[in-house]
């Protein structure tokens, strides 16, 4: 059960093409983001879809998988966990960010 803790399985459909950096330590990394929808039928009956954005991070053989198959519009699934992270913008705000870290990848697209 402990493998539980902190886990993200998400299908969803990339909404621009991966920014890929290669770092000067020689590691790659992937960053993109996926949207999820949800339907369903509000108080009047209508059918409502209601999309979420998610944004991914990707490291090593998975940034690379990534870069060369992954592109806009492409439905994957992935499985990663839950990370966050902050910074400070240069008028002093401190800004907060989450992401997934993507450890798997799987492309359901052709």
């Amino acid at each position: 059960m402990s493998t539980l803790r902190n886990k993200v399985q998400l299908i969803g459909n990339l909404g621009n093409d991966p920014e890929i950096v290669n770092l000067e330590s020689g590691k790659k990394l992937a960053k993109f983001s996926i949207a999820t929808n949800e339907t369903y039928k509000n108080n009047n009956g209508e059918r409502v879809t209601d999309t979420q954005w998610h944004n991914v991070v990707a490291w090593g053989k998975t940034a690379e998988i990534v870069e060369n198959y992954v592109s806009k519009g492409k439905e994957i699934a992935i499985e990663g966990k839950l990370t966050s992270r902050s910074y400070e913008t240069k008028q002093g705000e401190k800004r907060y960010f989450t992401e997934i870290l993507c450890s798997e990848l799987l492309m359901l697209s052709k």
